[in-house]
């Protein structure tokens, strides 16, 4: 039998290949702050980018006034944002208040944008109960478990396919870190499966506590990895409000119309350490590494757009930042002038029928808080 030459499989061309569909970010407004794409860019009134521009600048100035808060020990853990204003709120304001957010710790802009107070939010931050409740009842509190919140969304979007809601979706967001973890795969897979409503974002910040995204996974994006359980996914440049606000909006559209998930990966940067809780980014990244995110600001891009349109000025920005500075030290105040809480509030929560010997502990500490 001759031997054959050809190779039945070329292991090594599929290998090259298949991340090409996903390399190229969607993008309207590069990092120069020049627009790409000039008809998406008008289907958005002039109105509507002075109010992403609002938007991102509110969630900076709250990022300042947060950290501010905690270094001051009014606060407990907190996950800064800054450099992620173009991912949170192009995303977030492409949903509708009927739609379920359940979103991770990183997440607590968008938790006000979608009906929570800025007060709740410091309120969860500082761990009490009251951070927990909020206005619109579409949302969850905030997850701690890296990638948790992906299996609950699969298990929110099954509900409204159950129910039969029309235009309702549950949309989720983790880090790059989050892909993962086996969560993420099995709540996407999950939902794929049964082809529920629901739109997952990756915000690829590209680091994990410290950990590079290089080192996280050998795929080329992280968009690709939907593909194996179905599901339609994209790049977006995470940086330029736009085009994440776009594709946010066409991809819960497609959600909501019955045709399944979908999985959007934004390309942003944390600017700062990953929590409050202490770690040092110097530690692990460079400043040769940073300048060009620091470059690609999203606030620096929108605000070239605008100014030249003649639709903002330095003046304008400097008095939104003073009025959302009075904006969040009154929120403050409202939070911390919440009922402090007891332990034998705890230990009556912690079942709902109290066991003997919680019950003994209950009475001892109700003593002990009376006096």
């Amino acid at each position: 039998m001759a031997n054959g030459s050809k190779q039945i499989v070329d292991f090594a061309k599929i290998k090259a290949t298949m991340a090409d569909p996903y390399k190229h970010p969607v993008q309207v407004i590069d990092r120069e702050g020049k627009v790409v794409d000039p008809d998406t860019l008008a289907k958005y009134s002039d109105d509507q980018l002075v109010d992403f521009m609002k938007k991102m600048v509110w969630e900076r100035t709250l990022h300042e006034q947060t950290m501010n808060f905690s270094r001051q020990g009014r606060l407990g853990f907190y996950a800064p944002t800054a450099g992620e204003e173009a991912s949170e709120m192009g995303s977030v304001t492409a949903f509708k208040e009927q739609d379920f957010l359940l979103p991770a710790y990183r997440d607590l802009p968008q938790m006000i944008q979608h009906g929570a107070s800025v007060a709740k939010g410091f309120l969860w931050s500082k761990g009490h109960i009251q951070g927990n409740q909020y206005d619109n009842p579409n949302m969850i509190f905030p997850q701690i478990i890296i990638g948790a919140q992906y299996v609950e969304t699969a298990g929110v979007a099954l509900g409204i396919q159950k129910n039969g809601d029309k235009d309702r979706v549950a949309f989720v967001y983790t880090g790059d870190g989050g892909t993962s973890q086996g969560d993420w795969y099995e709540g996407i897979n999950f939902t794929s499966a049964y082809q529920a409503p629901a739109v997952f974002f990756v915000q690829n910040n590209g680091w994990a506590i410290s950990v590079p995204r290089r080192k996280q996974t050998a795929a080329e994006t992280l968009a690709q990895k939907a593909v194996a359980m179905g599901v339609p996914s994209v790049q977006v440049d995470g940086m330029d409000i736009v085009a994440v606000h776009e594709v946010a909006k066409e991809a819960r559209e497609f959600a909501a119309a019955g045709n399944g998930p979908v999985v959007i990966e934004t390309l942003t940067y944390r600017y700062g350490a990953h929590s409050s809780a202490g770690d040092d980014p110097s530690r692990y990244r460079t400043k040769e590494e940073e300048k060009p995110w620091f470059d690609a600001d999203p606030l620096i891009r929108m605000r070239k757009v605008l100014t030249d349109k003649k639709l903002w000025s330095q003046d304008q920005e400097d008095k939104l930042v003073e009025e959302y500075k009075d904006e969040f030290k009154n929120a403050m105040k409202e939070a911390e002038a919440a009922p402090a809480q007891k332990v034998s509030d705890f230990l009556k929560w912690t079942y709902d029928v109290p066991t003997p010997a919680v019950k003994k502990q209950i009475a001892e500490f109700e003593a002990k808080e009376s006096k």
